[in-house]
């Protein structure tokens, strides 16, 4: 068995991009322009033909259809209502701009073809293009851009609130302008401003926005895809429009080119898997790397009628793990969480699900140079978490690594570690084996788990042994998709899985991530709950940094913090991305920065049946 490596060189390494990035000089932003970055200059001319990693000469055609494990019961993406198939907004929202995938925060004019900032960028004023228009094909006003704004601010899901919260004004400037106006100094907002989805006035007027049917009420959007065909749960089918406004615009040319998109949704793993095997599906991504070594040698892979491609990236790590809900009593404790990361055996768990192949996530900014540094924090890092050093977990300022185990099952190291700390705060085995405390109740919480992803459950499975050693015994719930993010919103639950990605240009989605404004709101990311006025002063100097050694310091103060506040329990990082796909789907050998991420597949993929 081979597979296709992808080894075509990027054309700038991730920490020169930031470093080049974070050099230049703010370019004055007196005029509308074509494109706007976080700093300096976008790379990419006014007079670009297409995105650098886009084939602006291949042809349109085909279908993908991918197996997705779990359910749906919406397809409106700006609501907390409802469980949306995660690909939708990318494929039928379009936005102000576009972001490159092949720069750290730079974006490109999409429904607007110019935009402008004050010298602070205490404003930001788009232009629309004229020709922009909605699959029904209406034109695009000025008035759905501040519609849109408007009630995604207040009534959309709350991951757009926090901005909405940051603007002092939004107005119409002639017949196709719109200016922004913020009542804060944070130089992102300007591009915040350009990536948030347009949605169509008329069709939302007499509606109850918040609550409407996502099954029956389906956005109207501008985007190349509409959906043409859905059965809740079971399936989604998104067709190319023909009519699609803007596919000779500069940032489209050598995207969305497949005629049909298909989400199959299966009940778990296997069943996806045995799917793609026999052809019902053809493109799906791989993140067991045993099961990507020993079983991609079926048949159709022999034939060549699947190519298997493995495509490197060089954005940070992010976090994947299981997060601890920090709202509870029983994980207020920082001593009770390091002794759950103590008790997760996960070399032997790395041994037994990849063959020891995946490397573990290290913190938030792994493999990058946004990753918090061994050893004790020096220079302008501890210049800036000196202030909060009183009131920081043990680790922050010293220097935090997780702990490494001797590769057996029983762990011992780690199980006394996690003993030792859980009696240090107050629990302790009793004689019938189980950790109590003083008043003699039983040390015990709710893993919440999403029907269907087979290889956390059994990770949690290995991960619920190893607690038994200790005598905890938790309470291991699967529930479907719909279910699961119900409760998630809610946070009803004392560990489940987390996925927080992390890009080059670190912004305001922290807040959403691990801000305490946020942590008691149903629906926000902050799935850990922690409120931490250090973590939000970090937060607030990266977007307000004005040098590359402030910036930097800042995210990896920020990464200390988040790693030794002990919120999860990491688990692997993917490098690479594996993804086997039917011989006929291609996509350009120049890669981007980013790799496979939101806007490269299937973005730039085509089909090609010679």
């Amino acid at each position: 068995m081979s597979s296709k490596l992808i080894k075509t060189a990027f054309r700038v390494t991730a920490s020169l991009a930031l470093a080049v990035a974070l050099a230049l000089p703010q370019a004055a932003m007196a005029e509308p322009r074509h494109g706007i970055a976080m700093y300096g200059d976008p790379v990419l001319p006014p007079d670009f033909v297409a995105l650098p990693y886009a084939n602006p000469d291949a042809p349109f055609g085909g279908r993908v259809v991918s197996a997705e494990v779990g359910s749906f019961d919406s397809l409106n993406p700006y609501v907390l209502r409802g469980s949306v198939p995660w690909q939708l907004t990318f494929l039928i929202s379009e936005s102000l701009m576009g972001r490159s995938l092949d720069e750290p925060f730079s974006l490109y004019g999409l429904l607007a073809e110019t935009v402008e900032t004050g010298p602070n960028r205490e404003w930001v004023e788009f232009h629309l293009r004229p020709e922009a228009r909605f699959s029904d094909g209406t034109p695009v006003t000025v008035e759905d851009v501040i519609f849109s704004y408007e009630i995604l601010g207040t009534e959309g899901h709350p991951r757009y609130h926090t901005f909405w919260a940051r603007v002092e004004s939004i107005e119409a400037v002639g017949e196709r302008g719109v200016r922004i106006t913020f009542n804060e100094d944070n130089r992102e907002l300007a591009l915040i401003a350009g990536m948030r989805p347009i949605l169509q006035k008329a069709q939302w007027e007499g509606v109850d926005f918040a609550s409407s049917d996502g099954l029956t009420m389906i956005p109207v959007t501008s985007g190349p895809y509409v959906i043409e065909s859905f059965e809740a749960g079971r399936f989604v089918s998104l067709k190319r429009d023909p009519d699609y406004w803007g596919r000779d615009i500069p940032f489209r040319r050598g995207t969305m080119l497949i005629d049909e998109i298909r989400m199959e949704f299966f009940g778990d793993e296997t069943a996806a898997f045995e799917a793609f095997k026999v052809g019902e599906v053809n493109i799906t991504r791989e993140n067991n790397v045993v099961r990507w070594n020993t079983q991609y040698d079926f048949p159709r892979v022999q034939s060549g009628a699947v190519t298997l491609s493995v495509i490197p990236h060089q954005r940070p790590s992010g976090m994947t793990g299981f997060v601890m809900n920090t709202r509870l009593p029983q994980f207020e404790d920082w001593r009770v969480r390091e002794a759950m990361i103590q008790a997760f055996n996960f070399e032997f768990i790395n041994d037994t699900m990849t063959g020891g192949e995946q490397p573990r996530i290290t913190s938030y900014f792994s493999n990058s140079p946004l990753a918090m540094t061994e050893g004790p924090a020096d220079g302008r890092v501890r210049d800036f978490l000196e202030p909060f050093a009183d009131a920081l977990e043990p680790g922050a300022m010293e220097g935090y690594a997780l702990p490494v185990g001797d590769g057996t099952e029983r762990n011992r190291p780690g199980t006394r570690a996690a003993v030792d700390l859980m009696e240090e705060a107050g629990w302790t085995i009793a004689p019938d084996g189980v950790m109590r405390n003083e008043a003699g109740e039983a040390f015990t919480f709710e893993i919440v788990m999403e029907t269907g992803a087979t290889e956390l459950q059994t990770i949690i499975n290995m991960y619920v042994q190893s607690l038994g050693r200790i005598g905890v015994i938790p309470r291991v719930t699967t529930v479907d998709g719909a279910q699961y993010k119900e409760r998630t919103d809610s946070f009803d639950f004392g560990m489940t899985y987390i996925r927080r990605a992390m890009s080059l240009s670190p912004g305001n989605e922290q807040f959403l991530y691990w801000g305490s404004d946020l942590a008691e709101v149903p629906g926000s990311r902050n799935l850990m709950g922690v409120q931490s006025e250090a973590i939000d002063t970090m937060i607030e100097r990266i977007l307000n940094s004005e040098s590359q050694e402030d910036f930097i310091a800042a995210s990896q103060a920020l990464d200390r913090l988040l790693m030794a506040g002990r919120f999860v329990i990491p688990i692997y990082q993917w490098n690479v991305s594996r993804i086997a796909h039917a011989s006929d789907l291609r996509f350009p050998e120049t890669l981007p920065l980013f790799g496979d991420w939101p806007g490269w597949q299937p973005d730039v993929w085509w089909h090609d049946p010679g």
